[in-house]
């Protein structure tokens, strides 16, 4: 067959299926809005600045010389700053010896913060919530968390409740596709999603080189993001959900092992980080974007590319076609930069990704929404504009959304007091100018 036959076959064929993925596209009374988000930012009697960091690695008695020096030359390539935040047992040096109480007093502060904030800012009240999910992977009381957040601001008896956990860092993206299931057979309904992680009792003290590195990297956060399908909230909503592509390899015994609670020869409990771990992120990164490209892709965008292949081109897809911002979990450096190089980003593009890290470390699941709300401080978002999300989490998994911009964004949020100082005019890393010394020894690093 002529290879002009093929290609007009091809662009038939393609058209049609854009045809029919168009009609299928969700009816109005079936979108998912987003009315308003909010970004916890704790107190500043919780920052762990440089030299505390440093006092906690030299208070952990477990530690050979070996493992101190490992650690802090971690820290000082981890792209973290002065700012981030703790928990108060850590704060006040009982790492050691947490409790129940300090995990959920950590929560409520978050719940509450920004809880408050956005009720006053949506004009929706409490009593007008008809599904509550709240995800938190290292933290699971009784009664649930949803249910102290339902006492806490005397929910109606008829609310849909669900408490997710041991989800990982990508489980807010989870947490709104529970929601927009319920929308597809509700009708004006409103969801409140909170999503953060309980750094209090799950502190490592111990020498496991693969368990220790995550207390470099992970800080107290958290997000309240408001949710409908009520085509009256259209005009006052901030985004639109185009779409969400989850990728699951849990089937696979590699995947599933490379990031896992778990306890050290010790005993002494610890979140475990393979050496495999950045093999299975590209893993389930690819597979996630095969999944997404049709569904975000303009169509001569795909015809293009499949023509490369067809005679034999080497080609890949521009995602900058149908994206416009770029919403990359600030995993660590070496994840940020991995993504960076992999989908031919610039600098621009992972800016909010690499500040996020910066002032406010990985805060797991709600990291995303940090990184979503220093693009809109810097007023980068316009309307109909394209936001991709992309999550990484334990299981192991890949999650992505895609969103479109409803109006023009300018809310200073989290980071307004603070948006113009980002990014930093000089490139100083305090880490570096306290502990570089570290560097000159030869210790072998694995990537964040």
């Amino acid at each position: 067959m002529e290879p002009i036959v093929v290609a007009i076959c091809l662009f038939f064929l393609l058209s049609s299926l854009y045809m029919v993925y168009k009609l299928s596209e969700q009816r109005k009374d079936q979108q998912c809005y987003l009315v308003h988000y909010e970004c916890h930012k704790p107190s500043d009697d919780r920052k762990m600045n440089t030299k505390f960091c440093g006092d906690i690695i030299a208070r952990n008695k477990n530690l050979g010389h070996q493992e101190y020096k490992f650690l802090l030359r971690a820290i000082v390539k981890s792209g973290i700053g002065e700012e981030t935040y703790g928990p108060r047992n850590i704060i006040a040096g009982r790492e050691n010896s947490p409790t129940l109480k300090d995990g959920i007093l950590e929560m409520e502060e978050f719940f509450v913060e920004t809880l408050n904030q956005l009720f006053r800012k949506s004009g929706v009240s409490p009593k007008e919530i008809d599904v509550l999910v709240v995800n938190v992977a290292l933290l699971a009381s009784v009664p649930s968390l949803t249910s102290r957040i339902i006492n806490h601001y005397k929910m109606r008896d008829d609310i849909k409740s669900f408490n997710l956990t041991g989800m990982g860092c990508s489980a807010s993206l989870i947490s709104i596709n529970l929601v927009q299931s319920i929308f597809k057979s509700h009708k004006n309904v409103f969801a409140l999603v909170l999503t953060s992680e309980s750094i209090a009792p799950n502190w490592y003290s111990g020498s496991n080189k693969s368990m220790i590195l995550t207390n470099c990297l992970f800080r107290s956060g958290g997000c309240s993001i408001l949710l409908t399908n009520n085509q009256a909230f259209e005009a006052r909503s901030k985004l639109r959900l185009k779409c969400l592509v989850r990728t699951h390899l849990g089937a696979s015994d590699e995947a599933h092992n490379c990031a896992l609670q778990t306890e050290d020869d010790e005993g002494r409990l610890g979140f475990f980080l393979s050496k495999n771990l950045p093999k299975t992120a590209t893993w389930a990164f690819t597979r996630n974007i095969t999944d997404l490209a049709t569904k975000v892709l303009p169509l001569k965008e795909i015809i293009r590319y499949i023509m490369l292949k067809y005679v034999g081109k080497v080609a890949s897809l521009n995602l900058k076609a149908g994206i416009d911002h770029f919403c990359l979990h600030p995993g660590g450096t070496a994840v940020i930069e991995e993504i960076r190089k992999s989908l031919g980003l610039s600098d621009h593009d992972v800016e909010p990704s690499r500040m996020t890290l910066h002032r406010f470390g990985n805060t797991s699941a709600s990291s995303l929404w940090y990184v979503l709300g220093y693009m809109e401080a810097k007023k980068r978002l316009k309307k109909g504009d394209k936001v991709w999300m992309i999550s990484f989490g334990s299981g192991f998994k890949c999650n992505s959304g895609v969103w479109e911009v409803l109006r023009d964004l300018e809310d200073g949020n989290v980071w307004g007091d603070i948006i113009n100082d980002y990014p930093p005019k000089t490139t100083s890393n305090p880490y570096m100018e306290n502990y570089g010394w570290v560097n000159k020894e030869k210790l072998e690093v694995p990537d964040d």
